[in-house]
Protein backbone atom coordinates (compact mmCIF):
# COMPACT_ATOMS: atom_id res chain seq x y z
CA UNK A 1 0.00 0.00 0.00
CA UNK A 2 1.36 3.41 -0.97
CA UNK A 3 1.21 5.64 2.13
CA UNK A 4 2.83 8.70 0.57
CA UNK A 5 -0.45 10.41 -0.50
CA UNK A 6 -1.90 9.88 2.97
CA UNK A 7 1.23 11.19 4.64
CA UNK A 8 1.21 14.16 2.31
CA UNK A 9 -2.42 14.97 3.17
CA UNK A 10 -1.82 14.68 6.92
CA UNK A 11 1.39 16.68 6.85
CA UNK A 12 -0.10 19.71 5.11
CA UNK A 13 -2.19 20.94 8.11
CA UNK A 14 0.76 20.28 10.40
CA UNK A 15 3.00 22.35 8.14
CA UNK A 16 0.51 25.19 8.18
CA UNK A 17 0.42 25.09 11.99
CA UNK A 18 4.20 25.06 12.30
CA UNK A 19 4.55 27.96 9.88
CA UNK A 20 1.92 29.92 11.85
CA UNK A 21 3.60 29.63 15.25
CA UNK A 22 6.05 32.57 14.81
CA UNK A 23 3.26 34.79 13.52
CA UNK A 24 0.99 33.83 16.40
CA UNK A 25 3.75 34.44 18.91
CA UNK A 26 4.44 37.82 17.37
CA UNK A 27 0.74 38.69 17.42
CA UNK A 28 0.23 37.72 21.07
CA UNK A 29 3.43 39.26 22.41
CA UNK A 30 2.56 42.35 24.43
CA UNK A 31 4.61 45.49 23.88
CA UNK A 32 6.65 46.73 26.79
CA UNK A 33 4.65 49.17 28.93
CA UNK A 34 5.38 52.78 28.22
CA UNK A 35 4.08 56.25 28.98
CA UNK A 36 3.90 59.44 26.94
CA UNK A 37 7.05 61.52 27.22
CA UNK A 38 6.81 64.60 29.40
CA UNK A 39 9.83 66.17 27.75
CA UNK A 40 11.78 65.78 30.99
CA UNK A 41 14.09 62.76 31.21
CA UNK A 42 14.08 62.64 35.00
CA UNK A 43 10.31 62.88 35.23
CA UNK A 44 9.87 60.22 32.55
CA UNK A 45 12.12 57.86 34.48
CA UNK A 46 10.21 58.53 37.70
CA UNK A 47 6.86 57.94 36.02
CA UNK A 48 8.10 54.69 34.46
CA UNK A 49 9.12 53.51 37.93
CA UNK A 50 5.51 53.99 39.06
CA UNK A 51 3.70 52.17 36.24
CA UNK A 52 2.67 49.34 38.59
CA UNK A 53 1.08 51.91 40.90
CA UNK A 54 -0.75 53.69 38.09
CA UNK A 55 -2.08 50.40 36.71
CA UNK A 56 -2.77 48.34 39.85
CA UNK A 57 -3.58 50.89 42.59
CA UNK A 58 -3.79 54.40 41.18
CA UNK A 59 -4.76 56.04 44.45
CA UNK A 60 -2.42 53.79 46.48
CA UNK A 61 -5.26 52.68 48.73
CA UNK A 62 -3.04 49.88 49.98
CA UNK A 63 -0.64 52.34 51.64
CA UNK A 64 -2.84 53.14 54.65
CA UNK A 65 -5.49 50.41 54.49
CA UNK A 66 -4.14 48.40 57.43
CA UNK A 67 -3.29 51.48 59.50
CA UNK A 68 -6.82 52.79 59.00
CA UNK A 69 -8.33 49.46 60.05
CA UNK A 70 -6.24 49.50 63.23
CA UNK A 71 -7.15 53.10 64.08
CA UNK A 72 -9.77 53.42 66.80
CA UNK A 73 -12.70 55.78 66.25
CA UNK A 74 -12.08 59.25 67.66
CA UNK A 75 -12.93 59.71 71.32
CA UNK A 76 -15.87 61.90 72.22
CA UNK A 77 -13.68 64.92 73.00
CA UNK A 78 -11.00 64.23 70.38
CA UNK A 79 -10.29 66.89 67.78
CA UNK A 80 -8.87 64.57 65.14
CA UNK A 81 -7.08 66.21 62.22
CA UNK A 82 -6.06 64.51 58.97
CA UNK A 83 -3.14 65.86 56.94
CA UNK A 84 -3.42 64.69 53.33
CA UNK A 85 -0.92 65.46 50.61
CA UNK A 86 2.17 64.38 48.74
CA UNK A 87 5.77 63.83 49.83
CA UNK A 88 5.92 67.17 51.66
CA UNK A 89 3.26 65.82 54.00
CA UNK A 90 4.49 62.21 53.87
CA UNK A 91 7.96 63.23 55.11
CA UNK A 92 6.57 65.47 57.85
CA UNK A 93 6.95 63.64 61.16
CA UNK A 94 3.87 65.16 62.76
CA UNK A 95 4.42 63.82 66.31
CA UNK A 96 7.74 65.70 66.45
CA UNK A 97 6.10 69.02 65.59
CA UNK A 98 2.68 68.53 67.21
CA UNK A 99 3.43 66.40 70.29
CA UNK A 100 0.41 64.83 71.92
CA UNK A 101 -1.98 66.04 69.22
CA UNK A 102 -4.42 63.66 67.47
CA UNK A 103 -3.02 64.62 64.08
CA UNK A 104 -2.85 61.81 61.53
CA UNK A 105 -0.54 61.83 58.53
CA UNK A 106 -2.02 60.54 55.29
CA UNK A 107 0.53 61.94 52.87
CA UNK A 108 1.92 59.79 50.05
CA UNK A 109 5.12 60.51 48.19
CA UNK A 110 4.59 61.49 44.55
CA UNK A 111 0.83 61.92 44.64
CA UNK A 112 -1.32 64.38 42.75
CA UNK A 113 -4.82 65.65 43.54
CA UNK A 114 -6.67 63.05 41.41
CA UNK A 115 -4.90 60.28 43.32
CA UNK A 116 -5.90 61.89 46.60
CA UNK A 117 -9.52 61.99 45.47
CA UNK A 118 -9.42 58.25 44.77
CA UNK A 119 -8.51 57.54 48.39
CA UNK A 120 -10.44 60.42 49.93
CA UNK A 121 -13.17 58.27 51.44
CA UNK A 122 -10.83 55.68 52.88
CA UNK A 123 -8.14 58.04 54.19
CA UNK A 124 -10.27 61.02 55.22
CA UNK A 125 -14.04 60.54 55.47
CA UNK A 126 -13.99 57.11 57.11
CA UNK A 127 -11.54 58.31 59.79
CA UNK A 128 -14.04 60.95 61.01
CA UNK A 129 -11.74 63.92 61.50
CA UNK A 130 -13.01 67.30 62.58
CA UNK A 131 -10.48 69.09 60.38
CA UNK A 132 -8.70 68.22 57.13
CA UNK A 133 -5.46 69.93 56.09
CA UNK A 134 -4.71 69.62 52.36
CA UNK A 135 -1.25 70.38 51.00
CA UNK A 136 -1.13 69.41 47.33
CA UNK A 137 -0.74 70.67 43.79
CA UNK A 138 3.02 70.81 43.29
CA UNK A 139 3.13 67.39 41.61
CA UNK A 140 0.09 68.24 39.49
CA UNK A 141 1.93 71.29 38.18
CA UNK A 142 4.98 69.14 37.47
CA UNK A 143 2.87 66.64 35.51
CA UNK A 144 3.71 63.60 37.60
CA UNK A 145 0.49 61.78 36.60
CA UNK A 146 0.15 63.59 33.28
CA UNK A 147 -0.39 67.14 32.17
CA UNK A 148 -2.86 69.04 34.32
CA UNK A 149 -4.03 72.61 33.88
CA UNK A 150 -4.57 74.83 36.86
CA UNK A 151 -8.29 74.53 36.17
CA UNK A 152 -8.01 70.73 36.52
CA UNK A 153 -6.27 71.11 39.87
CA UNK A 154 -8.80 73.67 41.05
CA UNK A 155 -11.66 71.30 40.24
CA UNK A 156 -10.04 68.59 42.34
CA UNK A 157 -9.62 70.99 45.26
CA UNK A 158 -13.29 71.94 44.98
CA UNK A 159 -14.31 68.27 44.95
CA UNK A 160 -12.34 67.65 48.14
CA UNK A 161 -14.03 70.62 49.79
CA UNK A 162 -17.47 69.43 48.70
CA UNK A 163 -16.87 65.91 50.03
CA UNK A 164 -15.52 67.20 53.33
CA UNK A 165 -18.40 69.64 53.75
CA UNK A 166 -20.95 66.90 53.11
CA UNK A 167 -19.47 64.94 56.00
CA UNK A 168 -19.13 67.79 58.48
CA UNK A 169 -15.35 68.13 58.11
CA UNK A 170 -13.78 71.58 58.15
CA UNK A 171 -11.18 72.02 55.41
CA UNK A 172 -7.88 73.89 55.47
CA UNK A 173 -6.28 74.43 52.07
CA UNK A 174 -2.56 75.14 52.28
CA UNK A 175 -0.81 77.15 49.60
CA UNK A 176 1.53 75.43 47.19
CA UNK A 177 5.07 75.91 48.46
CA UNK A 178 7.71 77.83 46.54
CA UNK A 179 10.63 75.90 45.06
CA UNK A 180 14.24 76.81 44.34
CA UNK A 181 17.20 75.76 42.22
CA UNK A 182 19.90 76.45 44.78
CA UNK A 183 20.64 72.76 45.40
CA UNK A 184 22.91 70.84 42.99
CA UNK A 185 20.14 68.48 41.84
CA UNK A 186 17.17 70.84 41.99
CA UNK A 187 17.23 72.26 38.47
CA UNK A 188 14.74 69.80 36.95
CA UNK A 189 12.17 69.86 39.75
CA UNK A 190 12.42 73.66 39.73
CA UNK A 191 11.87 73.87 35.96
CA UNK A 192 8.82 71.61 36.16
CA UNK A 193 7.11 73.98 38.62
CA UNK A 194 6.91 77.45 37.06
CA UNK A 195 6.52 80.22 39.60
CA UNK A 196 3.73 81.78 37.58
CA UNK A 197 1.59 78.64 37.92
CA UNK A 198 2.26 78.36 41.65
CA UNK A 199 1.29 82.00 42.18
CA UNK A 200 -1.86 81.63 40.07
CA UNK A 201 -2.96 78.49 41.90
CA UNK A 202 -2.36 80.07 45.29
CA UNK A 203 -4.35 83.13 44.26
CA UNK A 204 -7.24 80.89 43.24
CA UNK A 205 -7.02 78.92 46.50
CA UNK A 206 -7.12 82.09 48.58
CA UNK A 207 -10.15 83.43 46.68
CA UNK A 208 -11.93 80.07 46.77
CA UNK A 209 -11.49 79.84 50.54
CA UNK A 210 -12.76 83.37 51.06
CA UNK A 211 -15.91 82.67 49.02
CA UNK A 212 -16.66 79.08 50.03
CA UNK A 213 -15.66 78.60 53.65
CA UNK A 214 -12.41 76.60 53.79
CA UNK A 215 -9.51 78.23 55.60
CA UNK A 216 -6.52 79.37 53.57
CA UNK A 217 -3.17 78.43 55.09
CA UNK A 218 -0.43 80.60 53.62
CA UNK A 219 2.86 78.73 53.83
CA UNK A 220 4.17 80.41 50.70
CA UNK A 221 4.67 83.89 52.17
CA UNK A 222 6.54 82.51 55.18
CA UNK A 223 8.90 80.37 53.11
CA UNK A 224 9.66 82.52 50.04
CA UNK A 225 12.81 84.63 49.66
CA UNK A 226 13.33 87.96 47.92
CA UNK A 227 13.87 86.16 44.60
CA UNK A 228 10.49 84.44 44.77
CA UNK A 229 12.01 81.07 45.62
CA UNK A 230 12.01 78.73 48.60
CA UNK A 231 14.54 80.08 51.08
CA UNK A 232 17.85 78.29 50.72
CA UNK A 233 18.13 77.45 54.44
CA UNK A 234 14.67 75.81 54.52
CA UNK A 235 15.26 73.01 52.00
CA UNK A 236 18.09 70.65 51.14
CA UNK A 237 16.78 69.73 47.67
CA UNK A 238 14.87 72.82 46.57
CA UNK A 239 11.46 71.14 46.86
CA UNK A 240 10.94 69.58 50.29
CA UNK A 241 11.19 71.52 53.54
CA UNK A 242 13.87 70.44 55.96
CA UNK A 243 13.51 70.62 59.73
CA UNK A 244 13.88 74.40 59.70
CA UNK A 245 11.14 74.65 57.09
CA UNK A 246 8.73 72.40 58.96
CA UNK A 247 9.37 74.40 62.14
CA UNK A 248 8.05 77.49 60.35
CA UNK A 249 5.09 75.61 58.88
CA UNK A 250 3.95 73.91 62.11
CA UNK A 251 2.69 76.98 64.02
CA UNK A 252 0.96 78.27 60.89
CA UNK A 253 -0.83 74.94 60.52
CA UNK A 254 -1.73 74.94 64.21
CA UNK A 255 -3.25 78.41 63.96
CA UNK A 256 -5.37 77.39 60.95
CA UNK A 257 -6.51 74.21 62.71
CA UNK A 258 -7.55 76.16 65.81
CA UNK A 259 -9.53 78.54 63.61
CA UNK A 260 -11.28 75.63 61.92
CA UNK A 261 -12.12 74.01 65.26
CA UNK A 262 -13.46 77.30 66.63
CA UNK A 263 -15.71 77.68 63.60
CA UNK A 264 -16.92 74.12 64.10
CA UNK A 265 -17.97 74.94 67.67
CA UNK A 266 -19.69 78.11 66.55
CA UNK A 267 -22.03 76.17 64.28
Amino acid sequence: MNLQPIIRILSQPLLVILLSIPALAQHTQQPAPTIPSSGSAGLDEYRMSRIAIYVDDFGQLARYREANAALAPPAANESRVIFIGDSITDYWKLPDYFPGKPYINRGIDGQTTPEMLVRFRQDVIDLHPKVLVVLAGTNDIAGVTGRASNEDIESNYASMADLARAHGIRTVFASVLPVNNYAPDSAESFALRPRSRILALNKWLKNYCAKNGPIYLDYFTALVDDRGMLKRALSDDGLHPNDAGYKIMAPLAEKAIHQALAENKAR
